[in-house]
């Protein structure tokens, strides 16, 4: 199985766990990730978001593996398409 085929396959749940022992370190049942380990789970996290979640965050790795950095020009466009969740006025409060 080639690694885009290792992306694609993952779940879900399997891309939480593995972005969640990136973070932390640990596995789910507080065991210690390897140096290797941790380098292996960072990589597939990255091509998940990439691949699948499409990610929009302004620093990410794209769907061809390179580093992709939005200008601030691109930010600002992607949080004005963003529904916001309430507006208030200063009278409201």
């Amino acid at each position: 199985m080639d690694f885009d085929s290792l992306v694609s396959a993952l779940s879900p749940e399997t891309y939480e766990k593995l972005a969640e022992a990136v973070a932390t370190g640990r596995w789910a049942d507080g065991s210690l990730l390897s140096e290797q380990q941790r380098a292996h789970s960072m990589q597939l996290v990255l091509a998940y978001q990439a691949k699948v979640l499409k990610s929009n965050e302004p620093f990410t790795i794209g769907a061809d593996g390179q580093m992709v950095q939005k200008s601030k020009a691109e930010m600002k466009a992607s949080w004005q398409m963003q529904t916001p969740i309430a507006r208030f006025n200063h009278d409201d409060l």
